[in-house]
């Protein structure tokens, strides 16, 4: 396996629409850092990594050093992607010089909207202004791929307020911009607490759609689902994904794919300090899960699936598999026929977890 995903459980408070894994729970970090890389040790077969990603969580909570002790565990080439998730209100030069010296070469910074009242709102500790002072060292530090992470669909938004934050991302010159749409799951405050004027679905769906616009006619290729970049900046790690292809994960809460398993550490931060190397779950997928994921993961492309590869690497027939599928979401144009298979179009990526349903068994 070529590709690694690190997960940092560290927040110093959660944002109130988080629902991932992490804790306040700093005095822990070392403890952590030690289970970490004894999990790495004991798991890590030695392969030259092509993509290695550090999320969270906020891994700008380590120091440069603590980052580039894990680095350094593994074997990295000149052209691995080396990601790291980083906060916009803690940033320096000094900060990005030292993870440059590391061996990051690509930065995601965090920033949800350009809206100062509206990331009060939400419970983010950094402001507008943090942003472009990130972004600015990062490339006085010498980094040539920036990300940025926008949320649309956030209480108190309009289009307009989302389009503005589009636009300026555009003029910061970055490379690549993540869209996601704002989902309240349980566990988070927001489900406890809800906002007041929220965006509703048809809201959300404009926004997005108005994005895809204002990106594609300003040099962002849409190559995912959420995904935008310019031309030759796709994320290697998040294809990895979405090719169906396999990865580690390592640290608390990570999942992995290795040899048809997929399998997730314990999520309670000192259970897998005490049990960095034990799994607690995992799962053996069936040759038609393995399908079904292919299908699921391949459509999130914006290229699509391609029918041959599908057909040779699970010895079926596509089209007369799913014909009545196919069929039917031709008819209504949320699919569209490719020179190697087919794709969702934007229409279809609106309603794509209804389409994507019945390709299940």
């Amino acid at each position: 396996m070529k590709n690694t995903y690190i997960h940092i459980p560290f927040c110093k408070q959660k944002c109130k629409y988080c629902s991932f894994v992490s804790y306040p729970k700093l005095e822990f970090k070392q403890k952590y850092l030690d289970a970490l890389k004894n999990e790495i040790t004991d798991r890590y077969k030695g392969e030259t990594l092509e993509t290695l990603y550090i999320g969270g969580g906020t891994p700008s909570l380590l120091t440069a050093d603590e980052i580039g002790s894990v680095i350094g565990l593994f074997n990295t080439a000149k052209e691995t992607e080396i990601t790291i998730e980083l906060n916009p209100e803690t940033i320096t030069f000094e900060y990005l010089y030292g993870l440059k010296n590391t061996g990051v070469n690509r930065l995601s910074f965090g920033c949800q909207t350009f809206n100062d009242n509206i990331l009060k709102i939400i419970g983010r500790r950094h402001n507008s202004q943090d942003v472009e002072n990130a972004v600015f060292c990062a490339k006085n530090a010498g980094f040539k791929n920036i990300s940025l992470d926008f949320i649309y669909g956030l209480p108190e938004q309009t289009i307009k307020m989302f389009e503005n934050d589009l636009k300026r991302a555009i003029n910061s010159d970055i490379q690549h911009i993540s869209l996601y749409g704002l989902k309240i799951d349980e566990d988070c405050y927001f489900a406890k607490f809800p906002p007041k004027n929220l965006p509703d679905n048809d809201m959300q769906a404009d926004m997005y759609l108005k994005a895809i616009e204002i990106l594609t006619n300003n040099n962002f290729e849409h190559y995912e689902i959420s995904n935008f970049s310019k031309k030759g900046y796709n994320s290697k790690h998040n294809l990895n994904y979405w090719n169906n292809n396999t990865y580690y994960g390592f640290g608390c809460a990570a999942h992995g794919y290795e040899n048809g398993l997929r399998y997730s550490n314990f999520t309670d931060l000192e259970e897998y300090i005490n049990n960095p190397s034990e799994h607690k779950n995992v799962h053996v997928l069936t040759n038609q899960e393995i399908l079904e994921e292919e299908i699921f993961l391949g459509f999130r492309k914006i290229s699509g699936i391609n029918v041959e590869n599908i057909n040779k690497k699970f010895h079926t027939d596509f089209r007369k598999k799913y014909e009545n599928v196919l069929k039917k979401y031709l008819s209504y144009k949320y699919l569209k026929e490719t020179n190697e298979g087919y794709k969702l179009t934007n229409e279809g990526i609106l309603i794509s977890n209804v389409i994507l349903s019945e390709f299940l068994v």
